[in-house]
């Protein structure tokens, strides 16, 4: 189920955010790659692990420079922050003891990253995002 409800809520933000206008900015899905970035520290944080408080962080640092280099760039960058953050979902637990973690999180994390990075790349696909770089 937890798959089921990642997908629908990734295709239904994208649709509202995309119907809303949102995606005029390009900064949308690269702030979304952030907080996506940010959730496993959260956990740590819930689960009182330092060891993981540390490891989430690096993780975190990587996936947000992604975010930034994407923003400043190329959003095919977050595209696949996106994806990448997916297989992290993936393999999550047999890389990290993070015990705040809930267990139905990274299949949802996973299907979540997955349909919002193949969204954002179908509105890049048909120039529906605004794709110039920042100054």
């Amino acid at each position: 189920m937890e798959y089921a409800v990642g997908a629908m809520l990734a295709l239904a933000v994208g649709l509202a955010t995309h119907w809303l206008g949102f995606t005029r900015d390009r900064s949308l899905y690269p702030v979304i790659m952030v907080v996506i970035a940010s959730y496993y520290i959260l956990f740590a944080v819930i689960g009182g692990s330092h060891a993981a408080l540390k490891v989430e962080a690096v993780a975190a640092a990587l996936f947000i420079g992604g975010a930034i280099a994407g923003y400043r760039a190329s959003l095919w960058l977050v595209v696949a922050a996106l994806a990448a953050h997916g297989l992290f979902d993936f393999t999550h637990g047999q890389l990290i003891d993070n015990p705040g973690v809930p267990a139905w999180w990274p299949a949802f994390c996973l299907a979540y990253d997955g349909v919002a990075a193949g969204f954002l790349g179908w509105l890049l696909l048909r120039h529906k995002v605004n794709t110039l770089t920042p100054r």
